[in-house]
Parts: C-alpha cells; structure tokens; sequence
C-alpha cells in the first residue's frame, strides 16, 4: 500500500495580510520537501456543509460564509483574518480529512498527509480563533464515526497550543480519545483543568525537550491508546513545538517528531489496521516546518514499507 498526500492550491491563496506567521509560504516549505517522495496523490474535495455541521453550528457556518470579503479583509478577531479565497481554502482544508478517510477506508493508501491551511484545532463549534476557521482534524473524526460506523477514534494533538476547539467539540464523548501535550502557560490558556475521562492533556513548561515528551508520550498516551483501542487515529500535526519556532518555547527536533509518529503507528498497526489521517496545524519557522513535517511523513511511510 502507500502514503497518501493532499496539498491543494486553493489553500495556498488564503492569506491574513503582510507579516502574518501563518502564510501561504508555510505549504510552499512543506511541498517543497515532498516532491521527492514516492507519495500517493489525493484530491479534495470542497467540504460540504453537512459535512461541517458534524462539528460546527449552524450559525457559524452562516457566519463564515457570509463573512468572506470581496476585496480586501475581514478581521475575525486579533489573530484570525479572512480574504477572498478563505471560504474556499477553509472548504478546502476541511473537504481534505473527509477526503483522506475515504481513501483510507477505500484501501488506496494506508495513511494520509494533509498540508493544509487554515489550521483548524483552535477552531471550536461556534467560533474561529488562532488562525482557524473550521476544525479539519475533528471533522475528519466525525466523519470517519459517522459515515463509516466506526465506534472508537483517537485524535493525537502535538502542536505546541492546545487544540480547545477539539477539546470542546469532544469532551465526554466515548467515542473519541483526545492526547494531546502542549505548552502551558501559552496561548489559548485552556486545557489544565480537564477531568474528562476521555482527555489526556499533559501542559508542560517552556523549555522541555524532547526526552521529557516522549517519557510523557510513554507513560500517559500510549496506556491510554492501549485501553481504548482505537480503530482510526488522527493526528492535529502542529510543528511549532519545534526548537527553532518563535511563537512557543518549546525544544523538540525533526527525530522527536519522527519519534512520535512511529509509537503511533505502532498503535494504529496493532488496532486499526493501520488507519491514520494526519492534518497540519501550527508550525511557523519555515525550515523546521519543512523538515519536520519530512521526518512525520517519512515515519508513515516506513510504517506502509514494514
């Protein structure tokens, strides 16, 4: 089987205005370092809106839609900006999980990347924040439950925020686990009080390192992803916990990254058949968000080649 790849142009002409860390040369970095490899292209189609309804109100939909300006800006709040190509990047990126499920659980790839922009993991059910619009990775989730019956999902989060609006869309529901390590205190300030059974938030200081996460990754995510055995897993792949950031403190490296993925995989390998959908969220120094996004994706690879 193989690898598969989403990276569609219409995500590339959403862009927040001059100087803005999430920029369109964000997916030029990442397609840059994925040329080289043997991956199996996918399209997206535009997400629908019952398709976005799995996660998000009525209202809000509404309210990004006719929010798109034609000329110009709309500002959503003091991070999060739309142009004239948003609606249909945001439809884009979100149309890109849904796509990947349905290669996966066609049996054309074994796993999928989706470069994709907006990010969506601060995104909650009635409002855009933190540069996103729609939440991709927890449609996908949704997606995958409801279309495909599936009864257990794991959503993995690395960014180095905490994804609240994927938290939000899940708490206290069975059938989705949530993982996730961000850091604290940091923007969006959420994520330390959770008691939720099926939310394992592990906040940790500036200036951790990439031991430290993966003794946590041992000893908090993976007895978790034990028990629930989930039969699909999604990953909110956000680069920017990364040494080399400047919107975050914390010091992981392109073998961390490597690292995470492959314990992942393992987990998928031994309950759901392999099935996983990763989609990018935060990762703003263009170097490391290339490189790092080439040693997650070449860890699924090497899990397709085993």
């Amino acid at each position: 089987m193989a690898t598969g790849f989403i990276l569609h142009s219409d995500c590339l002409l959403h862009e927040m205005g001059r100087g803005h860390p999430e920029s369109p040369a964000r997916l030029d970095a990442v397609r840059a370092v994925m040329q080289s490899l043997e991956l199996t292209q996918i399209e997206a189609a535009l997400a629908t809106r019952e398709q976005l309804a799995l996660i998000h109100t009525e209202r809000h939909i509404d309210f990004i839609e006719e929010s798109a300006p034609a000329t110009g800006y709309f500002q959503i709040d003091g991070d999060t900006t739309m142009n004239s190509a948003t609606w249909q990047a945001a439809l884009r990126a979100a149309g890109s999980g849904i796509a990947a499920v349905d290669a996966v659980m066609a049996g054309r790839v074994d796993n999928v990347f989706c470069a994709v922009r907006p990010p969506g993991h601060h995104a909650e059910p009635d409002r855009s924040m933190g540069f996103c619009l729609f939440n991709n990775i927890a449609i996908a989730a949704k997606y995958a439950l409801t279309h495909y019956g599936l009864e257990r999902v794991a959503l993995i989060d690395f960014d180095v925020h905490h994804g609240n609006g994927s938290e939000v869309a899940f708490q206290n529901d069975p059938a989705v686990l949530m993982c996730s390590f961000f850091q604290s205190p940091l923007y969006p300030y959420s994520g330390l009080n959770s008691k939720r059974q099926n939310m394992v938030n592990v906040p940790i200081p500036a200036h951790s390192n990439g031991e430290m996460i993966r003794a946590l990754v041992r000893n908090s995510w993976l007895p978790a992803l034990e028990a629930f055995r989930p039969e699909f897993i999604f990953i909110s792949a956000g680069f920017d916990a990364h040494e080399a950031d400047m919107l975050a403190q914390l010091e992981l490296v392109e073998e961390d990254y490597a690292w995470i993925t492959t314990e992942l995989v393992q987990v998928a390998k031994k309950h759901a058949q392999g099935r996983m959908v990763s989609c990018l969220e935060g990762g703003y120094h263009l170097g490391a968000l290339a490189s790092s996004s080439l040693a997650h994706v070449q860890a699924l690879m090497k899990a397709v080649s085993e």
